[in-house]
């Protein structure tokens, strides 16, 4: 007596098939599980053995084999419990086969025959739809599972639930479509409003925000360098549908799945600086997505960039020109997507007031030359903005003049320039080689600008570029067609690292 049943494994953000095959034959009664099984799946035996029985079945008292297939993919968790049950119910005789054709079963029993929720059940949601088939999972996942709005979804609390879906006594209805908002973030966020002064790092802002550009904010202690950071989330258009339902998928992955209220709107994660490099770009023996997959689609912000050790900050310079992350190990190779926009803060020196209008900085040169040298060439290349956030006056932060415009305002000037983006053709941080070329199109005096900053500041070819997709930006926001001199000499002024040398001079010199 055969059955067969189909069930999902979890590998990284996808889930490939797995084809559970329970077998009962003739011998003495044991019960084995092959097909590269760990310690969890291994265990399951007990736990489905007791889940049966208390729930009224009869346990057969028959060699039984169970074949999780393909035999060399690594089988982890709790999530076949529910297909070995099936699975045996109906090689016994217990549950017809027919239904199981058209079910896919993933879902962890307790011995009571309860079923307890699950990480990673997105993925698996999303790739049963594709393969036209209704998946069963536990009722706690049901929310999250939803959100495949394509697809059948079925949940249900206990083992005899499933039985009675499965042989119609009882049929259980699908799980109706996450409600969504289509458009406009529906939670709060910080309010750029309650920033006061700082114009420029205001417009630095809305110019990442608009171009997806990343961004390091550098100042004394205090100034709002933070503040603004957490301002960026308010200013980024909700994500695509396809683009949300990958974000979701690496969440539910990392067993934090995205509230349905949330999902549209893109990340935004702040490691403390203590983070070790495997929590940065994810691992461990069954590999999870580290901050960089979570940031994935939104925002990664480190403050006080130099106090995040140097390891930690070299491995973010492959995932951030190619958007994935490969975490090798000796059995297989998992890959996350990591498209993330850094947002970094740093202080200008050890002691923080270099600069500083009123304090007198404490630091010696050689101690603010290694304080940033804790930042690597490679890794500040790749800001896009340096930006400084000057000390703000008393009278600027108390007398209650007209406020700065609000979070929402910014964000429609941001949402049309990138509608002009991807009218073009996609988002201008991406662009590269000749698509950049032909967004830009530079004529002769600005070619002869570019040079001679570039010979004068001694920049890369990689800051050259961001300098010419930040001002590609500039132009949007301005829907200008072709760039001007003014939009390349305000990208140039935001890369204010690029012409500092550390010295008892303040930054703004």
């Amino acid at each position: 007596m055969l059955a067969i049943v189909h069930s999902r494994a979890s590998v990284g953000v996808v889930a490939p098939s797995v084809t559970v095959e329970v077998h009962l034959s003739g011998g003495l009664p044991a019960l084995s599980i092959v097909g590269m099984p760990e310690t969890a799946v291994r265990e399951s035996r007990e736990r489905v053995r007791s889940a049966l029985l208390n729930a009224g079945f009869e346990f057969p008292a028959r060699r039984i084999t169970i074949n999780l297939a393909p035999a060399d993919l690594p089988k982890e968790g709790a999530r076949f419990d529910l297909p070995i049950a099936i699975g045996i119910l109906a090689a016994s005789g217990q549950l017809p086969s027919e239904p199981l054709e058209r079910l896919e079963f993933v879902g962890e029993l307790s011995l009571d025959g309860a079923l307890r929720a699950l990480s990673g059940v997105l993925p698996a949601a999303v790739a049963a739809t594709e393969a036209g088939r209704a998946i069963m999972v536990p009722l706690a996942n049901a929310l999250e599972a939803s959100l495949v709005s394509e697809g059948e979804v079925l949940a249900a609390g206990h083992l005899l639930e499933v039985c009675g879906h499965i042989t119609g006594q009882s049929k259980l209805g699908p799980v109706p479509p996450a409600p969504v908002a289509p458009g406009q973030a529906p939670v709060e966020t910080p309010d750029l409003a309650d920033v006061r002064g700082q114009h420029v790092p205001r417009r630095a802002l809305e110019v990442a925000a608009a171009g997806q550009h990343n961004l390091l904010f550098f100042g004394p202690p205090g100034t709002g360098k933070s503040m603004l950071a957490s301002r960026l989330p308010g200013l980024l258009p909700c994500l695509h549908t396809s683009a949300a339902l990958e974000v979701a998928a690496i969440h539910s992955v990392s067993g934090h799945p995205v509230p349905p209220e949330q999902w549209r709107l893109p990340p935004f994660r702040a490691p403390h600086h203590t983070a070790s490099a495997v929590a940065m770009v994810g691992g461990g023996s069954n590999p999870r997505p580290g901050e960089i997959s979570l940031a994935h689609g939104g925002v990664l912000f480190l403050d006080e960039l130099p106090e995040f050790e140097r390891k930690v900050l070299e491995v973010l310079r492959e995932p951030m020109e190619s958007g994935v992350i490969a975490i090798s190990r000796a059995a297989r190779q998992v890959i996350f997507p990591a498209r993330f926009q850094l947002v970094g803060a740093m202080n200008p020196c050890p002691c923080g007031f270099l600069g500083h209008p009123t304090r007198e900085c404490q630091c010696s040169a050689q101690q603010v030359l290694r304080y940033r040298a804790r930042v690597s060439g490679p890794l500040l290349d790749r800001f896009d903005m340096h930006v400084e956030v000057p000390v703000q006056s008393a009278d600027v932060l108390l007398h209650s003049g007209a406020p700065g415009e609000c979070s929402a305002v910014v964000r429609e000037r941001v949402l049309q320039a990138r509608e002009r983006q991807d009218h073009r053709g996609g988002i201008n941080a991406m662009l590269t080689g000749r698509a950049l070329q032909e967004a830009c199109g530079l004529d002769s005096a600005n070619e002869q600008m570019l040079t001679g900053a570039m010979n004068r500041l001694g920049l890369s070819a990689r800051a050259l570029h961001r300098i010419l997709r930040v001002a590609r930006t500039l132009a949007d926001l301005d829907d200008a067609a072709t760039l001007s001199q003014c939009h390349l000499a305000e990208a140039l002024g935001y890369r204010q690292l690029d012409r500092q040398q550390p010295n008892r001079s303040p930054v703004s010199s």
